[in-house]
């Protein structure tokens, strides 16, 4: 996706735009009302992430602006005002979502991610994922790679899921920790190291070619063979 991110809090703007970088994601920065519109208005935004107090125009102004104009370039609002007046304002002035202040990062990007599906008029939810020969059924939780079942723990299943649909996309430390694992933080441990070993036994032994590759100094990635 090529994202906006209207954000005039440089920590908290600089911590949007890595994280959605780190997703594979191309971010632009405005940190101010004004320039974030001119930028809205002027080139083509997969979403928008606008906080709602902003200098020189505030976010939701901003948004009335687009809408009033044809622009309808799928937004989420960020703010510190999280009562249901304020979410009803923010949607009604043409927010597509509304996240309150403090957030998790894993949040923000699921609901920017559904933003997206939806504008794309995207089908119902996904119960089955596939990359080459390897078959996930969500509903039943099995897992099969050439026809064959594979056995998987809980936690497994859960990295096996996430690596899946993001397939061909590299997935960091960052991510894995926060939609895995539900950690905000770094726990300075080797849990996704070891899990990950665990995975590649399961899933890429005795195989021909393997799913599961390690990105050096990013992540890992699943992808199907060329």
């Amino acid at each position: 996706m090529k994202i906006l991110v209207i954000e005039d809090d440089r920590g908290t703007a600089d911590y949007l735009a890595k994280g959605l970088r780190e997703a594979g994601h191309v971010v632009d920065h405005a940190d101010n009302g004004r320039d974030g519109l001119f930028m809205a208005a002027s080139e083509p935004y997969d979403v928008l992430v606008v906080d709602r107090m902003l200098p020189g125009r505030d976010g939701l102004s901003v948004l009335e602006v687009l809408r009033a104009t044809g622009n309808e370039v799928p937004a989420l609002v960020l703010s510190a005002l999280g009562s249901v007046d304020d979410r009803v304002k923010g949607l009604r002035a043409g927010a597509d979502d509304y996240l309150t202040k403090p957030f998790a990062f894993a949040e923000l990007l699921a609901r920017l991610e559904g933003l997206q599906r939806r504008a794309k008029g995207a089908a119902g939810p996904v119960t089955r994922l596939s990359v080459a020969d390897l078959e996930m059924d969500l509903l039943a939780r099995t897992v099969k790679r050439g026809g064959k079942a594979v056995e998987l723990l809980p936690r497994e299943f859960q990295l096996l899921e996430y690596l899946m649909r993001n397939a061909g996309n590299v997935v960091t430390r960052t991510m894995l920790l926060e939609n895995v694992w539900d950690y905000h933080f770094d726990p300075q441990t080797n849990v996704i190291d070891v899990h990950i070993a665990r995975l590649r036994q399961k899933i890429d032994k005795d195989q021909p070619t393997p799913l599961i590759h390690t990105v050096r100094g990013a992540g890992y990635v699943l992808r199907a063979p060329d």
